[in-house]
Protein backbone atom coordinates (compact mmCIF):
# COMPACT_ATOMS: atom_id res chain seq x y z
CA UNK A 1 0.00 0.00 0.00
CA UNK A 2 1.20 3.52 -0.78
CA UNK A 3 1.88 5.54 2.38
CA UNK A 4 0.12 8.72 1.25
CA UNK A 5 -2.93 6.77 0.02
CA UNK A 6 -3.05 5.13 3.44
CA UNK A 7 -3.13 8.55 5.12
CA UNK A 8 -6.09 9.59 2.97
CA UNK A 9 -8.02 6.59 4.26
CA UNK A 10 -6.99 7.02 7.88
CA UNK A 11 -7.56 10.79 8.21
CA UNK A 12 -7.46 10.67 12.02
CA UNK A 13 -10.00 11.48 14.77
CA UNK A 14 -10.16 15.19 13.88
CA UNK A 15 -9.47 14.99 10.15
CA UNK A 16 -12.53 12.84 9.54
CA UNK A 17 -14.66 15.94 10.29
CA UNK A 18 -12.68 18.28 8.05
CA UNK A 19 -15.28 18.77 5.33
CA UNK A 20 -18.00 19.82 7.75
CA UNK A 21 -15.81 21.62 10.28
CA UNK A 22 -12.87 23.34 8.58
CA UNK A 23 -13.01 27.10 8.54
CA UNK A 24 -15.76 27.27 11.13
CA UNK A 25 -15.27 24.86 14.02
CA UNK A 26 -11.66 24.02 13.14
CA UNK A 27 -9.05 26.39 11.71
CA UNK A 28 -11.34 29.44 12.02
CA UNK A 29 -9.91 32.82 11.05
CA UNK A 30 -10.15 35.59 13.65
CA UNK A 31 -9.12 38.84 12.01
CA UNK A 32 -8.34 42.40 13.05
CA UNK A 33 -6.56 43.74 16.11
CA UNK A 34 -6.20 41.23 18.95
CA UNK A 35 -8.88 42.34 21.40
CA UNK A 36 -12.03 41.21 23.16
CA UNK A 37 -13.91 41.82 19.90
CA UNK A 38 -12.58 40.60 16.55
CA UNK A 39 -13.85 39.82 13.07
CA UNK A 40 -15.01 36.30 12.19
CA UNK A 41 -16.48 35.62 8.74
CA UNK A 42 -17.07 39.32 8.17
CA UNK A 43 -18.83 40.10 11.45
CA UNK A 44 -17.62 41.42 14.79
CA UNK A 45 -17.71 38.80 17.55
CA UNK A 46 -17.06 38.90 21.27
CA UNK A 47 -14.11 36.51 21.62
CA UNK A 48 -13.52 34.28 24.66
CA UNK A 49 -10.97 31.94 23.06
CA UNK A 50 -7.61 33.73 23.31
CA UNK A 51 -5.05 33.01 26.04
CA UNK A 52 -4.17 36.71 26.17
CA UNK A 53 -4.72 36.70 29.93
CA UNK A 54 -3.21 40.08 30.79
CA UNK A 55 -4.18 41.80 27.56
CA UNK A 56 -0.54 42.29 26.59
CA UNK A 57 -0.96 41.31 22.93
CA UNK A 58 -1.93 44.86 21.99
CA UNK A 59 -0.53 46.80 24.94
CA UNK A 60 1.02 49.98 23.48
CA UNK A 61 4.35 49.51 25.29
CA UNK A 62 4.54 45.92 24.08
CA UNK A 63 3.74 46.86 20.49
CA UNK A 64 6.40 49.59 20.59
CA UNK A 65 9.03 47.27 22.08
CA UNK A 66 8.29 44.62 19.44
CA UNK A 67 8.43 47.17 16.61
CA UNK A 68 11.60 48.89 17.84
CA UNK A 69 13.41 45.57 18.30
CA UNK A 70 12.35 44.37 14.86
CA UNK A 71 13.57 47.63 13.32
CA UNK A 72 16.89 47.43 15.15
CA UNK A 73 17.67 43.75 14.68
CA UNK A 74 15.30 42.21 12.12
CA UNK A 75 13.99 38.68 12.66
CA UNK A 76 17.22 36.89 11.69
CA UNK A 77 19.48 38.09 14.51
CA UNK A 78 21.11 36.26 16.20
CA UNK A 79 21.91 33.61 13.62
CA UNK A 80 22.48 29.99 14.57
CA UNK A 81 21.77 27.90 17.65
CA UNK A 82 22.66 29.53 20.97
CA UNK A 83 25.41 27.00 21.68
CA UNK A 84 27.22 27.85 18.44
CA UNK A 85 26.58 31.47 17.41
CA UNK A 86 23.11 32.53 18.54
CA UNK A 87 23.67 33.78 22.08
CA UNK A 88 23.35 37.39 23.28
CA UNK A 89 23.33 39.51 26.42
CA UNK A 90 19.59 39.97 25.99
CA UNK A 91 18.97 36.21 26.00
CA UNK A 92 20.96 35.87 29.21
CA UNK A 93 19.26 38.89 30.78
CA UNK A 94 15.84 37.41 30.08
CA UNK A 95 16.85 34.11 31.66
CA UNK A 96 18.15 35.87 34.77
CA UNK A 97 15.00 37.97 35.16
CA UNK A 98 12.68 35.01 34.65
CA UNK A 99 14.56 32.92 37.21
CA UNK A 100 14.44 35.70 39.78
CA UNK A 101 10.73 36.29 39.20
CA UNK A 102 9.70 32.67 39.83
CA UNK A 103 12.16 32.21 42.70
CA UNK A 104 14.74 29.91 41.12
CA UNK A 105 18.54 30.28 40.82
CA UNK A 106 18.68 29.86 37.03
CA UNK A 107 16.58 29.59 33.89
CA UNK A 108 16.89 28.39 30.32
CA UNK A 109 15.07 29.89 27.34
CA UNK A 110 13.15 27.62 24.97
CA UNK A 111 12.13 28.46 21.41
CA UNK A 112 8.65 26.98 21.84
CA UNK A 113 6.66 25.61 24.73
CA UNK A 114 5.49 22.35 23.17
CA UNK A 115 8.79 21.22 21.66
CA UNK A 116 10.71 22.67 24.61
CA UNK A 117 9.14 20.69 27.42
CA UNK A 118 8.96 17.58 25.23
CA UNK A 119 12.70 17.77 24.61
CA UNK A 120 13.48 18.70 28.21
CA UNK A 121 11.71 15.58 29.49
CA UNK A 122 13.75 13.53 27.02
CA UNK A 123 16.96 15.12 28.33
CA UNK A 124 16.14 14.76 32.04
CA UNK A 125 15.63 10.99 32.11
CA UNK A 126 17.46 7.93 30.81
CA UNK A 127 16.29 4.34 30.34
CA UNK A 128 16.90 3.50 34.01
CA UNK A 129 14.65 6.29 35.28
CA UNK A 130 10.89 6.14 35.91
CA UNK A 131 8.40 8.88 35.01
CA UNK A 132 5.20 9.24 37.04
CA UNK A 133 2.72 11.68 35.51
CA UNK A 134 -0.83 12.98 35.92
CA UNK A 135 -3.48 11.33 33.74
CA UNK A 136 -4.72 14.68 32.40
CA UNK A 137 -1.33 16.06 31.45
CA UNK A 138 -1.16 18.23 28.35
CA UNK A 139 -0.23 16.64 25.02
CA UNK A 140 3.28 18.14 25.16
CA UNK A 141 3.95 16.21 28.38
CA UNK A 142 2.40 13.03 26.99
CA UNK A 143 4.59 13.24 23.89
CA UNK A 144 7.67 13.85 26.04
CA UNK A 145 6.79 10.78 28.11
CA UNK A 146 6.38 8.78 24.90
CA UNK A 147 10.02 9.48 24.03
CA UNK A 148 11.12 7.94 27.32
CA UNK A 149 12.79 4.56 26.84
CA UNK A 150 12.28 3.51 30.44
CA UNK A 151 9.20 2.83 32.52
CA UNK A 152 6.42 5.34 33.00
CA UNK A 153 3.43 5.15 35.32
CA UNK A 154 0.31 7.31 35.09
CA UNK A 155 -1.63 8.29 38.19
CA UNK A 156 -5.29 9.33 38.42
CA UNK A 157 -5.83 13.03 37.90
CA UNK A 158 -4.90 15.01 41.03
CA UNK A 159 -5.32 11.86 43.14
CA UNK A 160 -2.60 11.75 45.79
CA UNK A 161 -3.48 8.21 46.83
CA UNK A 162 -3.03 7.07 43.24
CA UNK A 163 0.21 9.06 42.97
CA UNK A 164 1.54 7.38 46.09
CA UNK A 165 0.65 3.95 44.68
CA UNK A 166 2.64 4.71 41.52
CA UNK A 167 5.54 6.11 43.55
CA UNK A 168 5.66 2.83 45.47
CA UNK A 169 5.74 0.91 42.17
CA UNK A 170 8.45 3.17 40.77
CA UNK A 171 10.56 2.96 43.94
CA UNK A 172 10.30 -0.83 44.03
CA UNK A 173 11.24 -1.11 40.35
CA UNK A 174 14.32 1.05 40.80
CA UNK A 175 15.43 -0.95 43.82
CA UNK A 176 14.99 -4.21 41.89
CA UNK A 177 17.20 -2.80 39.12
CA UNK A 178 20.08 -2.01 41.44
CA UNK A 179 19.20 1.64 42.18
CA UNK A 180 20.52 2.77 38.79
CA UNK A 181 17.56 5.04 38.17
CA UNK A 182 15.61 7.90 39.68
CA UNK A 183 11.99 9.13 39.66
CA UNK A 184 10.60 12.20 37.87
CA UNK A 185 7.03 13.26 38.73
CA UNK A 186 5.30 15.53 36.19
CA UNK A 187 2.11 17.51 36.71
CA UNK A 188 0.60 20.90 35.86
CA UNK A 189 0.06 24.05 37.89
CA UNK A 190 -3.26 24.79 36.15
CA UNK A 191 -4.84 22.21 33.87
CA UNK A 192 -5.76 24.17 30.78
CA UNK A 193 -8.98 22.38 29.89
CA UNK A 194 -10.67 22.23 33.31
CA UNK A 195 -9.00 25.18 35.06
CA UNK A 196 -8.29 22.94 38.06
CA UNK A 197 -5.06 23.59 39.93
CA UNK A 198 -2.69 20.67 40.31
CA UNK A 199 -2.35 19.45 43.89
CA UNK A 200 1.19 20.70 44.17
CA UNK A 201 1.12 20.88 47.96
CA UNK A 202 0.05 17.26 48.20
CA UNK A 203 2.67 16.20 45.67
CA UNK A 204 5.48 18.04 47.44
CA UNK A 205 4.40 16.55 50.79
CA UNK A 206 5.05 13.07 49.38
CA UNK A 207 8.73 13.96 49.13
CA UNK A 208 8.91 13.24 52.85
CA UNK A 209 8.21 9.57 52.09
CA UNK A 210 9.63 9.03 48.59
CA UNK A 211 12.67 10.19 46.67
CA UNK A 212 11.70 11.97 43.46
CA UNK A 213 12.07 15.25 41.60
CA UNK A 214 9.08 17.32 40.52
CA UNK A 215 8.53 19.03 37.14
CA UNK A 216 5.55 21.41 36.93
CA UNK A 217 4.12 22.76 33.69
CA UNK A 218 2.60 26.10 34.73
CA UNK A 219 1.66 27.46 31.31
CA UNK A 220 -1.72 28.75 32.51
CA UNK A 221 -0.53 29.75 36.00
CA UNK A 222 2.44 31.96 35.15
CA UNK A 223 1.29 35.59 35.17
CA UNK A 224 -2.19 34.81 36.48
CA UNK A 225 -1.74 32.96 39.78
CA UNK A 226 -0.07 34.02 43.00
CA UNK A 227 0.29 37.33 44.83
CA UNK A 228 2.76 38.67 42.27
CA UNK A 229 1.76 36.53 39.29
CA UNK A 230 4.76 34.25 39.74
CA UNK A 231 2.54 31.24 39.21
CA UNK A 232 0.70 28.40 40.88
CA UNK A 233 3.79 27.48 42.88
CA UNK A 234 3.63 30.93 44.49
CA UNK A 235 -0.14 30.64 44.96
CA UNK A 236 0.24 27.32 46.80
CA UNK A 237 3.36 28.37 48.71
CA UNK A 238 5.55 25.51 47.51
CA UNK A 239 8.09 27.22 45.23
CA UNK A 240 11.00 25.51 46.99
CA UNK A 241 9.42 22.08 46.60
CA UNK A 242 9.19 22.28 42.80
CA UNK A 243 12.51 21.26 41.29
CA UNK A 244 11.87 22.17 37.64
CA UNK A 245 9.41 24.94 36.73
CA UNK A 246 8.24 25.33 33.16
CA UNK A 247 6.09 27.95 31.48
CA UNK A 248 5.41 29.27 28.01
CA UNK A 249 5.25 32.83 26.68
CA UNK A 250 2.14 31.92 24.66
CA UNK A 251 -0.36 32.64 27.45
CA UNK A 252 0.11 35.61 29.82
CA UNK A 253 3.05 36.92 27.82
CA UNK A 254 1.11 36.80 24.51
CA UNK A 255 4.20 35.86 22.49
CA UNK A 256 6.32 32.91 21.37
CA UNK A 257 8.89 31.07 23.45
CA UNK A 258 9.11 29.42 26.85
CA UNK A 259 11.49 28.81 29.75
CA UNK A 260 12.53 26.32 32.39
CA UNK A 261 13.63 27.59 35.81
CA UNK A 262 15.56 25.34 38.18
CA UNK A 263 18.83 25.09 40.08
CA UNK A 264 22.05 26.20 38.39
CA UNK A 265 23.46 22.71 37.80
CA UNK A 266 20.25 21.40 36.21
CA UNK A 267 19.93 24.50 34.04
CA UNK A 268 23.49 23.99 32.79
CA UNK A 269 22.77 20.33 32.08
CA UNK A 270 19.68 21.22 30.08
CA UNK A 271 21.52 23.89 28.07
CA UNK A 272 23.97 21.24 26.89
CA UNK A 273 21.51 18.36 26.44
CA UNK A 274 18.10 19.64 25.29
CA UNK A 275 18.12 18.64 21.65
CA UNK A 276 15.33 20.97 20.48
CA UNK A 277 17.52 23.90 21.54
CA UNK A 278 20.98 22.59 20.65
CA UNK A 279 19.96 21.86 17.06
CA UNK A 280 17.60 24.79 16.47
CA UNK A 281 18.10 28.45 15.67
CA UNK A 282 18.13 30.80 18.64
CA UNK A 283 15.01 32.73 19.64
CA UNK A 284 14.99 35.88 17.42
CA UNK A 285 15.98 39.11 19.13
CA UNK A 286 12.60 40.90 18.76
CA UNK A 287 10.94 38.03 20.64
CA UNK A 288 13.56 38.20 23.39
CA UNK A 289 13.39 41.97 23.82
CA UNK A 290 9.61 41.81 23.56
CA UNK A 291 9.55 39.19 26.31
CA UNK A 292 11.66 41.44 28.52
CA UNK A 293 9.08 44.21 28.13
CA UNK A 294 6.20 41.81 28.80
CA UNK A 295 7.91 40.49 31.92
CA UNK A 296 8.49 44.06 33.11
CA UNK A 297 4.80 44.87 32.75
CA UNK A 298 3.82 41.60 34.41
CA UNK A 299 5.98 42.53 37.42
CA UNK A 300 5.32 46.26 37.60
CA UNK A 301 1.66 46.58 36.53
CA UNK A 302 -0.43 44.58 39.03
CA UNK A 303 -3.50 46.43 37.73
CA UNK A 304 -3.41 44.14 34.68
CA UNK A 305 -3.77 41.05 36.86
CA UNK A 306 -6.38 42.81 39.03
CA UNK A 307 -8.45 43.60 35.93
CA UNK A 308 -8.13 39.98 34.78
CA UNK A 309 -9.45 38.68 38.09
CA UNK A 310 -12.21 41.27 38.17
CA UNK A 311 -13.46 39.85 34.87
CA UNK A 312 -12.85 36.25 35.98
CA UNK A 313 -14.81 36.67 39.20
CA UNK A 314 -17.69 38.49 37.50
CA UNK A 315 -17.94 35.84 34.79
CA UNK A 316 -17.57 32.77 36.98
CA UNK A 317 -19.76 34.05 39.82
CA UNK A 318 -22.39 35.19 37.33
CA UNK A 319 -22.46 31.82 35.59
CA UNK A 320 -22.72 29.95 38.89
CA UNK A 321 -25.53 32.23 40.05
CA UNK A 322 -27.45 31.29 36.91
CA UNK A 323 -27.04 27.59 37.63
CA UNK A 324 -24.19 26.72 35.27
CA UNK A 325 -21.73 23.94 36.13
CA UNK A 326 -18.12 25.18 35.95
CA UNK A 327 -16.57 22.00 37.29
CA UNK A 328 -13.82 22.63 39.83
CA UNK A 329 -11.97 25.49 38.16
CA UNK A 330 -9.69 27.48 40.46
CA UNK A 331 -8.16 29.69 37.78
CA UNK A 332 -9.20 32.04 34.96
CA UNK A 333 -9.97 29.04 32.71
CA UNK A 334 -13.77 28.84 32.69
CA UNK A 335 -15.34 25.59 31.45
CA UNK A 336 -19.14 25.61 31.14
CA UNK A 337 -20.45 22.03 31.21
CA UNK A 338 -23.76 21.27 29.51
CA UNK A 339 -25.59 18.06 28.58
CA UNK A 340 -26.23 17.37 24.91
CA UNK A 341 -25.30 15.43 21.80
CA UNK A 342 -22.71 16.28 19.16
CA UNK A 343 -25.47 17.55 16.92
CA UNK A 344 -26.79 19.81 19.65
CA UNK A 345 -23.29 21.06 20.38
CA UNK A 346 -22.72 22.14 16.79
CA UNK A 347 -26.12 23.83 16.54
CA UNK A 348 -25.52 25.63 19.84
CA UNK A 349 -22.12 26.92 18.74
CA UNK A 350 -23.55 28.20 15.47
CA UNK A 351 -26.30 29.97 17.40
CA UNK A 352 -23.78 31.59 19.74
CA UNK A 353 -21.65 32.78 16.86
CA UNK A 354 -24.33 33.82 14.39
CA UNK A 355 -27.19 35.10 16.55
CA UNK A 356 -25.30 36.30 19.63
CA UNK A 357 -21.93 37.07 17.99
CA UNK A 358 -20.00 35.24 20.71
CA UNK A 359 -16.95 33.20 19.72
CA UNK A 360 -15.81 30.60 22.26
CA UNK A 361 -14.29 27.15 21.99
CA UNK A 362 -16.41 24.02 22.19
CA UNK A 363 -15.13 20.66 23.43
CA UNK A 364 -16.96 17.38 22.83
CA UNK A 365 -16.32 13.63 22.99
CA UNK A 366 -13.71 12.07 23.19
CA UNK A 367 -12.06 14.94 25.10
CA UNK A 368 -15.05 14.97 27.47
CA UNK A 369 -17.54 12.13 28.10
CA UNK A 370 -20.29 11.39 25.59
CA UNK A 371 -23.31 13.70 25.82
CA UNK A 372 -21.25 16.40 27.55
CA UNK A 373 -20.73 19.77 25.87
CA UNK A 374 -17.96 21.94 27.25
CA UNK A 375 -17.89 25.60 26.29
CA UNK A 376 -14.44 26.85 27.30
CA UNK A 377 -14.12 30.56 28.02
CA UNK A 378 -10.85 32.42 28.62
CA UNK A 379 -11.42 35.74 30.42
CA UNK A 380 -8.72 38.37 29.94
CA UNK A 381 -7.81 41.83 31.15
CA UNK A 382 -8.94 43.07 27.73
CA UNK A 383 -12.56 42.14 28.50
CA UNK A 384 -14.99 44.46 30.25
CA UNK A 385 -17.78 43.88 32.74
CA UNK A 386 -20.18 44.82 29.94
CA UNK A 387 -18.77 41.92 27.92
CA UNK A 388 -19.45 39.67 30.89
CA UNK A 389 -23.07 40.78 31.32
CA UNK A 390 -23.81 40.32 27.63
CA UNK A 391 -22.30 36.84 27.72
CA UNK A 392 -24.24 35.81 30.83
CA UNK A 393 -27.52 36.78 29.18
CA UNK A 394 -26.60 34.95 25.98
CA UNK A 395 -25.60 31.79 27.86
CA UNK A 396 -28.88 31.81 29.76
CA UNK A 397 -30.71 31.97 26.42
CA UNK A 398 -28.81 29.12 24.75
CA UNK A 399 -29.04 26.94 27.86
CA UNK A 400 -32.82 27.27 27.80
CA UNK A 401 -32.88 26.40 24.10
CA UNK A 402 -30.75 23.33 24.80
CA UNK A 403 -33.10 22.21 27.59
CA UNK A 404 -36.16 22.72 25.41
CA UNK A 405 -34.78 20.59 22.59
CA UNK A 406 -34.44 23.41 20.04
CA UNK A 407 -30.90 22.39 19.06
CA UNK A 408 -31.92 18.75 18.75
CA UNK A 409 -34.37 19.75 16.06
CA UNK A 410 -31.75 21.81 14.23
CA UNK A 411 -29.27 18.94 14.24
CA UNK A 412 -25.69 19.02 12.96
CA UNK A 413 -24.85 22.22 11.12
CA UNK A 414 -22.11 22.27 8.49
CA UNK A 415 -20.77 25.73 7.62
CA UNK A 416 -19.18 26.27 4.21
Amino acid sequence: MDLLDKLKQRRGPLGQHAKAAEGYYMFPKLEGEIASKMQFRGKERLVWSLNNYLGLANHPEVRKADADAAAAFGMAYPMGARMMSGNSNYHEQLEQELAAFVGKPAAMLLNFGYQGILSAIDALVDRHDVIVYDAESHACIVDGVRLHQGKRFMYKHNDMESLETQLKRATRLIEENGNKGAILVITEGVFGMSGVQGDLRGTVALKQKYQFRLLVDDAHGFGTMGATGAGTTEAQGITEGVDIYFSTFAKSMASIGAFIATDADTAEFLRYNTRSQIFAKSLPMPLVIGALKRLQLLREEPALREQLWSVVNALQNGLKARGFNLGKTMSPVTPVLLSGSLGEATALVVDLRERYNIFCSVVVYPVVPKDVIMLRLIPTAAHSLEDVKYTLDAFSDVAEKLRSGSYQREGVVAMS
